[in-house]
């Protein structure tokens, strides 16, 4: 079994980012495997598409998972950014950076030029709600000849090559990008696999893309089922209805055969979010009772059954310069009595939102709602889908979620993450936070470019944000999925970002 990680992650790699140019041969993908054997893969997903796979909503992994399209850079296995359709790139000043092209050719023939990455990233700055990669960079792009790219930033921005690896930053052809403002990745990637048709939030068939820059993928094609339910997952993958079947709820994962079962340490956070903006934790004394009703190790055995580590904070074990560079939390208001709670509470009920496309999620929301029961609060819960209740979610509609978040998902740099979720003008600011402090903090963090220096700077960030008590870490989980015993060449990884590459093949 091939894997993105082995181990621990290293989420700021910014020295080799930095130092220059990269050679071509460097990147995910530049090995590419002689093509033709083994059948079709069958894979299980779990969280159906939001916005038909637009690189510009959640549906942005699912690209990069089944390896349909590509950005100008990937991320190493170290967290570090590697070549992808660009081949190198330099850093020419503060705010300018030139990326030179491979030869590279779309899924419907047309050629990657440095006028159609101008174009995908133009699009991706003017769409809206814009991309949470762009949350806190305005991004400038200029083709200079057929082959190489000009980006510009306003501001200083250290880890750009790091922020172009985010799946939302693919580069698709000009096809994929209506006037209407939809954009389609169906046919119009740059990866190994090329989407032939897709079946509403149900199915997705992938052909072999046999001109990838990269090598021709091993298996022919891709047959995508997106499964919501996990126990229906789990089963598909023990039934031999699916070759990979991604998130196996912790209840099912004793299960499967321990060949099919495959542990992989992960950035993902499990997290109370609490609405900051309106309803009952406007009130920073209830969030704070909120924050100590709350026990986060009673769910690592009851709801995941071991595989999950009590929350340090935001950022865990998979996370290894995090623990040593914690700073205390001071200044959090004081806690509401239960006298309080119930006084302030009365009449008002807390709405406990959470979905069920992770499994553990509804049974952690109900332990969740008896400790904060007994703290003096009236709960009741609100269990869904994530695709039906995403733009509630995002416009403050609840006063509480219990939620799962990858936090280097978007770019492999902790920053990017908490200025999406974090800040005032965040574009993922599920609690509606708004907190000077906290935004000079991470603009602090953002601005450095130093590795251990601006590391020092996301944990002070870090505990400025949980001074609001707006997130209250619960776990930091540990993924399992489930993997047929005749495939191999899956990718193991910890930010959750890739699945199937061009060595993926039933045996």
């Amino acid at each position: 079994m091939r894997t993105t990680s082995r181990g621990l992650i290293t989420a700021l790699v910014l020295t080799p980012l930095l130092a220059g140019c990269f050679a071509q041969g460097d990147g995910a993908g530049s090995a590419g495997a002689a093509a033709g054997s083994g059948g079709r893969l069958r894979v299980a997903l779990a969280v159906p598409p939001v916005r038909a796979l637009s690189p510009y909503s959640n549906d942005a992994t699912v690209l990069s998972k089944l390896s349909v399209a590509e950005g100008l850079t990937a991320l190493d296995r170290n967290g570090a950014a590697a070549p992808a359709l660009a081949k190198s790139w330099k850093r020419e000043n503060d705010t300018t950076w030139t990326f030179e092209l491979r030869k590279a050719e779309f899924q419907d023939g047309t050629e990657v030029t440095a006028r159609s990455v101008v174009n995908a990233l133009d699009h991706a700055g003017r769409a809206t709600p814009k991309p949470r990669v762009l949350s806190d960079v305005t991004l400038t792009a200029q083709a200079e000849d057929a082959d190489t790219v000009t980006l510009t930033t306003k501001a200083p921005d250290p880890v750009l090559p790091l922020r172009l690896a985010s799946p939302a930053l693919a580069v698709l052809s000009a096809k994929a990008y209506a006037k209407n403002g939809t954009v389609s990745p169906v046919g119009t990637g740059t990866g190994p696999f090329r989407i032939t048709k897709l079946t509403g939030k149900t199915k997705a068939t992938l052909d072999r893309f046999d001109g990838y820059w990269g090598g021709k993928a091993e298996a022919p094609g891709i047959d995508v089922t997106w499964i919501a339910d996990g126990t229906a997952r789990a089963n598909a993958l023990r039934g031999g209805d699916v070759d990979i079947a991604e998130w196996i709820p912790t209840a099912q994962a004793g299960l499967l055969d321990k060949d099919t079962r495959h542990e992989v340490p992960s950035v993902r956070t499990d997290s109370l979010l609490l609405n900051t903006r309106g309803g009952l934790f406007a009130d920073a004394g209830l969030r704070a009772a909120a924050r100590e009703a709350v026990d986060g190790s009673a769910l690592v055995d009851s709801v995941f059954g071991g595989y999950a580590d009590p929350a340090q904070g935001l950022f865990g074990p998979a996370v290894p310069w995090a623990a040593g560079q914690r700073v205390t939390v001071t200044g959090r208001a004081k806690a509401a009595t239960t006298a309080e709670v119930k006084a302030e509470g009365r009449g008002r009920t807390l709405r406990l939102a959470t979905y069920t496309n992770r499994a553990e999620l509804p049974e952690a929301a109900t332990v969740l709602q008896q400790q904060l029961e007994k703290a003096g609060f009236t709960v009741k819960q609100d269990v869904r889908e994530y695709t039906q209740m995403e733009a509630d979610l995002l416009a403050g509609r609840y006063d509480a979620l219990v939620f799962s978040r990858v936090t280097l998902l978007d770019t492999g740099d902790a920053v990017d993450y908490l200025a999406s979720d974090f800040t005032s003008n965040g574009v993922y600011n599920i609690p509606g936070l708004k907190d000077p402090a906290v935004d000079k903090a991470i603009r602090a963090a953002a601005e450095e470019s130093r590795t251990e220096q601006r590391q020092a700077k996301v944990m002070k960030a870090e505990a400025e944000i949980l001074r609001t008590d707006a997130v209250v870490p619960l776990v930091h989980e540990k993924v399992v999925q489930g993997i047929a015993t005749d495939v191999e060449g899956v990718l193991l990884d910890p930010r959750e970002r890739s699945l199937v590459d061009v060595g993926t093949r039933l045996k």
